[in-house]
């Protein structure tokens, strides 16, 4: 380093214990560790690494879960604080953005051209003190404000982050916010941070309901436990589990956990033991000291009087019904359980037929807005001059050819319910901001309306596109993809299903129950792609059935080739292969003249040509010009 910047002076003294003007003692340590131990350089400059859509979707898998729960908190979060030009990230325990929610106006093109946004890395051992890498080192909250940055270049931001802690305490991820606003003073900034940890504090509380939802959970006011203390035990009141603030303040170890341990031992209610109810109670410490009020809330499967007495019976009959034998589906019907009652967006992904329409059905069934209406919507089957009137509404007279008595809009019909939006990735970018405004304010204005009414709904979305391709290629609005993926649930293709036989067996019984298949029909259908998926497959068993001699579904009964055409490739994957690659062959190998002729984006082209591993040089001569 030939000449030392006055922040790299800074630093050095602050380090070597010879500032006159030391920041906090944290700051201080961190930039010894990033100097020392991980021997960065202050005046090191550039962009953080960033991941590409592939890695990152690794690094999205372990956390899936917890993130799909922070979505919430973290809207929420952001509109408190999208005055003061902060973007809110959700981040792993190794300091990668995972969700960005960015500001808008010029903040948001400073954020995106320093590379602040999903897939950056900002861990402490490669960009040195920072607010995520740094949280994360020291697992508590940290301010990290311009200058205390241990690389100069990030000088320009402040950074305000708290670790989220997951059921059993161990480290899961971060919620950062960052501002780049030079006008704002470190009380501001220090008041964020405050409420960017009480948005961390109930999204630990989701990560801790949604893992012991049929479990007694015993919640202590945060004004005498500091954070989150949380216990949760059976009906015999055994503990089952404690939040990381519970352990600290009662000394729980791993090994009193589910080992017999009883509530009883740690806490009581007034003079007695804990009493089961979800009143408030008064919380004693097992040596009479008191905690102050507490709530002691049942198990979802125990609140018949709000209504809830059968929530648990439905599930298996409704969700664990559709989910099969396959591991696939069963781990998401398990998590669609958990969240069921909350309030989550959920975003069902899946090939055309794959049973999208049937599960959200059974999520409507299954909650306890099932007495509500449920209102569904396909968005690829609407023209989008009707989409607007038939989701929004319409007053009286509000434009030429109107009802006389306008028109209450599909929101406000689900108000109280369930708004099933089917092919949402077809959905205009127009609505899409009318959409993302709806669900942000809680409210709907329709077309010549004078003020906008209040719905309450719980929404469900799902598509046969990616969604995400869609995002990074500017079709589809980042801030509406994560506010409708709050649970993510990818259905998978017939042909892909572990149970595929007993699918085939329980659509049989409910299409033909009066036919049985041949061995040799039912061999068919075990080699048959079924690039319709579900919906293909029951209109195959109805037709044989009707059309069976004897009851008995042979080979020649089963409608497995479109009228007038060839069968159907091995799979979906290999007809767009063949698609792409003809186009390819046809175009000389010119990937722009491909992907116009395929209505794609050139960039759209090059990531399935890659994706499907096509070998673009190899084509690169048409067979007839040989």
């Amino acid at each position: 380093m030939v000449a030392t910047s006055n922040h790299t002076a800074r630093v050095l003294a602050a380090v070597h214990d010879a500032a006159d003007e030391r920041p906090e003692q944290r700051i201080t340590n961190s930039w010894r560790r990033s100097l020392v131990d991980h021997k960065l350089d202050p005046e090191q400059s550039g962009p953080p690494l960033t991941l590409t859509q592939t890695e990152l979707k690794d690094r999205i898998g372990p956390v899936d879960e917890i993130m799909h729960l922070a979505v919430p908190e973290l809207e929420d979060l952001y509109r408190v604080l999208q005055d003061g030009s902060y973007c809110v990230n959700f981040a792993d325990t190794k300091a990668t953005m995972l969700i960005s929610r960015l500001p808008g106006g010029e903040a948001a093109s400073t954020l995106r051209r320093w590379k602040v946004y999903t897939g950056s890395m900002f861990e402490e051992t490669v960009e040195g003190t920072n607010g995520l890498g740094t949280a994360l080192a020291e697992q508590r909250p940290i301010l990290v404000q311009h200058d205390e940055h241990f690389r100069r270049h990030w000088s320009t931001f402040t950074c305000a982050v708290a670790p989220v802690f997951d059921h059993i305490g161990q480290l899961a991820g971060a919620v950062n916010i960052t501002s780049c606003r030079s006008d704002l003073d470190r009380t501001a900034h220090r008041l964020a941070l405050s409420v960017t940890m009480q948005a961390v504090r109930r999204i630990e509380q989701s990560i801790f309901r949604s893992r012991f939802w049929d479990c007694w959970i015993a919640t202590l006011s945060d004004d005498h436990a500091g954070s989150c203390a949380m216990i949760a035990f059976d009906e015999d009141q055994r503990v089952l589990g404690a939040s990381r603030a519970a352990r600290q303040a009662f000394s729980i170890s791993d090994d009193m956990i589910g080992a017999g341990f009883a509530l009883s031992q740690i806490i009581l209610t007034g003079d007695k033991a804990v009493r089961p109810t979800n009143a408030p109670q008064l919380i004693r410490r097992h040596d009479g000291a008191s905690l102050g009020y507490g709530r002691i809330a049942s198990p979802l499967r125990a609140r018949s009087a709000a209504g809830m007495a059968d929530t648990a019976d439905r599930r298996p009959t409704e969700l664990t019904k559709l989910a099969g034998n396959d591991p696939n589906l069963k781990h998401a019907v398990n998590r669609l359980t958990r969240i069921v009652d909350e309030n989550i967006p959920v975003l069902l992904l899946g090939e055309t037929g794959s049973g999208k329409d049937m599960l959200a059905r059974a999520i409507h069934s299954a909650n306890e807005r099932r007495g509500g209406p449920y209102v569904a919507l396909n968005c690829a089957a609407m023209p989008e001059s009707l989409m607007d009137a038939e989701l929004f509404g319409y007053e009286a007279g509000a434009f030429t050819g109107a009802r006389r008595d306008g028109f209450k809009g599909l929101i406000v019909q689900a108000n109280g319910g369930t708004l099933f939006l089917d092919e949402v990735g077809d959905m205009p970018l127009a609505l899409q901001t009318r959409l993302l405004r709806v669900l942000e304010n809680r409210e709907v204005r329709p077309l010549g309306a004078l003020k906008a009414l209040p719905v309450d709904i719980r929404l469900i979305s799902a598509t046969h596109r990616d969604l995400e391709a869609m995002v990074a290629e500017g079709r589809f609005r980042a801030d509406l993809y994560y506010r409708l993926r709050g649970l993510c649930v990818e259905l998978p293709p017939l042909r892909r299903r572990a149970d595929k036989a007993e699918v085939i067996a329980r659509v049989l019984d409910e299409e033909a129950p009066q036919a049985r298949l041949s061995p040799g029909a039912l061999d068919v259908l075990m080699g048959y792609p079924f690039p319709g998926n579900m919906r293909q497959l029951r209109h195959v068993l109805k037709l044989a059935g009707c059309t069976a001699e004897n009851g008995v579904i042979v080979e020649a009964d089963l409608d497995l080739r479109p009228s007038g055409g060839p069968s159907f490739p091995v799979d979906l994957e290999t007809a767009e292969r063949n698609v792409v690659a003809e186009a390819l062959r046809a175009h000389d190998g010119k990937v722009a003249e491909a992907a116009r002729a395929l209505k794609l984006s050139p960039a759209t082209l090059y990531r399935k040509i890659k994706a499907l591993k096509i070998d673009v040089h190899a084509r690169s001569r048409s067979p007839r010009s040989r």
